[in-house]
C-alpha cells in the first residue's frame, strides 16, 4: 500500500539511519544487565548504551547475501534522516546469538532461513501454515519508513519493507475470543548459542514469545517485516521475517518468527517474564517513564558519520507516533501499565 497522505509521524528515505549504523562496537546492553543480575552481580552492571559509550564507525564485517525484493516504495516526506544501512545490520539486539551489540551479526551468518513455514493458530476459523518465502512473492510488499526507539535509549531510522499484521491475519478469519496476538521465535539451540548457554542468551528463558493486544495487531502500523533497504532481512536483523511497531520500544519486535497464536488471555513475554518491574507488556515509548536505571526522555539518534556525530535528541510519546495510536490507550494508566 502507498501511503499517499502520509501523516505526521511518517518518515522518508531521506530520514532513515543508514544501514551502517543498527549494529555496533558496543559491547554490552540492557539484556545483559539482566544477564549480571543472573550470574550474581547484584544489579550493578549498567548497560554502556545506556550512557552513550557505542562506537558508531565503520564496520568491515560481512552480513549474509541478500535477495532484492518488489515493493510499493513509502511516499517521501521531510525532515528526517535514515540511519545508514551498514549500521542498522551491525548494531543490534538478537540475544540468541550473544548479548553484544556486534554478536548478531558476527554470530548469526549460518541461520538457515529456507525453508520457513509460519504457522497461524489459536482463535482463528482457518488456523494454517504457511510458507513465508512464497507469501512475499504472493502477499504485496510496501516499505515504511519508521522511527525505531531502542529501550536502551537510542535510536535509528529504519525503510523496513513487508505488509500488515491486520491484515495478514484477517486471512485466518479471527474468532470473537481473539484478544491477544501471541508470537513466538524459532527455538534452534543448534544454530543459535544463546539458546545453548543462558549466560551467553542474556538470561533469557527461550524461545523467545512476544505479544499485542488485538487492537494493536490490527493497527495498520503495525507490520511483519521481511527486508530493509531494498532486500530481504539478514539474519542479525530477524529474518527472514519479523514484527516491527513503531511506537513500542524496540524489544516488542520480535524476530525470526515461527508461529503466530490467536488467544483470549494475555500471553507471557520473555522480558516482562524475566523482569517485569522494568519491561512491561505494553512498552509504548513514553519519555515520560524512565528505566530504573536511565532516563527515557531523551535519546541518542544513530544516523550517518561516526562516535561524534551520534546526536543527542528528545524522546517523543509512542515515539512520534501519538497522532495515530494515542485513542489506543486512552483510558489506561500508562505508568501503570508500561
Amino acid at each position: 500500500m502507498l501511503i499517499k497522505s502520509p501523516a505526521r509521524s511518517a518518515l522518508s528515505e531521506g530520514q532513515t539511519t543508514p544501514e551502517s549504523a543498527y549494529a555496533s562496537k558496543g559491547r554490552v546492553s540492557r539484556r545483559s544487565v539482566i544477564t549480571g543480575l543472573s550470574a550474581g552481580l547484584g544489579g550493578l552492571a549498567l548497560s554502556r548504551s545506556a550512557f552513550g559509550l557505542d562506537l558508531f564507525g565503520s564496520d568491515d564485517r560481512e552480513s549474509a547475501p541478500r535477495k532484492p525484493l518488489q515493493f510499493t516504495p513509502h511516499k517521501p516526506v521531510p525532515d528526517l534522516v535514515l540511519t545508514p544501512e551498514k549500521k542498522v545490520i551491525t548494531h543490534n539486539n538478537f540475544y540468541e546469538f550473544g548479548t553484544g551489540k556486534t554478536d548478531p551479526v558476527e554470530n548469526s551468518q549460518g541461520l538457515k532461513t529456507e525453508p520457513w513455514t509460519l504457522t497461524v493458530e489459536g482463535e482463528v476459523a482457518k488456523p494454517a501454515t504457511v510458507d513465508v518465502w512464497k507469501l512475499m512473492s504472493d502477499i504485496g510488499l510496501e516499505e515504511r519508513i519508521y522511527r525505531m526507539r531502542c529501550v536502551e535509549a537510542w535510536s535509528m531510522v529504519i525503510p523496513w519493507i513487508g505488509f500488515e499484521l491486520g491484515k495478514f491475519l484477517k486471512r485466518f478469519e479471527p474468532t470473537s475470543r481473539a484478544k491477544y496476538v501471541a508470537f513466538e521465535t524459532l527455538y534452534d539451540p543448534e544454530q543459535m548459542p544463546g539458546q545453548r548457554n543462558r549466560y551467553v542468551g542474556g538470561g533469557v528463558d527461550y524461545p523467545y514469545v512476544e505479544g499485542l493486544r488485538m487492537d494493536e495487531a490490527m493497527h495498520p502500523l503495525t507490520i511483519l517485516s521481511v527486508g530493509l533497504y531494498g532486500k530481504t532481512l539478514p539474519p542479525q536483523n530477524g529474518a527472514p521475517i519479523r514484527l516491527v511497531v513503531p511506537w513500542k520500544y524496540g524489544f516488542k519486535g520480535i524476530k525470526s518468527i515461527v508461529k503466530i497464536r490467536l488467544v483470549e488471555k494475555m500471553p507471557p513475554t520473555s522480558w516482562n517474564r524475566l523482569a517485569s518491574n522494568e519491561y512491561g507488556f505494553y512498552a509504548n515509548v513514553n519519555p515520560a517513564v524512565d528505566h530504573p536505571r536511565w532516563s527515557q526522555a531523551s535519546e541518542r539518534f544513530i544516523g550517518p558519520g561516526g562516535l561524534f556525530a551520534v546526536k543527542r535528541q528528545k524522546t517523543l510519546p509512542f515515539n512520534g507516533y501519538g497522532e495515530e495510536v494515542a485513542s489506543l490507550y486512552a483510558d489506561m494508566d500508562l505508568r501503570k501499565f508500561f
